[in-house]
């Protein structure tokens, strides 16, 4: 029996999707940025960081650590990937939505 993808919230879906949009240089202020800019929300860096700690704690992200850096004082960053249960997830949340909106496309559509 397969296991259902677990549930996702609004915050969770924009950040796996901006993981995502990321690529390999998936870390926390590309990701930041990619939200505000395509959102248009201003998003704290604690929300973020405290969200990619939550997702990976359920198995939707994993993250590395990168190599130290001059620039960041000999710190490195922590890189983010999207795992197939997260890929999942996505799916299910992208498929409630288009079947919820089924047969809402005038209204939804209907710009004011």
């Amino acid at each position: 029996m397969t296991t259902p993808a677990p549930h996702l919230g609004e915050f969770e879906q924009l950040l796996l999707l901006a993981v995502l949009q990321c690529g390999t240089d998936a870390y926390t202020v590309p990701i930041r940025r990619i939200l505000e800019e395509r959102t248009g929300r201003r998003v704290s860096r604690g929300a973020v960081h405290t969200s990619l700690e939550r997702l990976e704690g359920k198995g939707l992200l994993t993250s590395r650590i990168g190599a130290p850096l001059a620039i960041r004082g000999g710190r490195s960053r922590r890189f983010y990937e999207v795992t197939p249960v997260g890929l999942d997830a996505l799916r299910a949340a992208r498929t409630a939505v288009v079947t919820l909106s089924r047969g809402l496309e005038s209204l939804l559509d209907n710009r004011r």
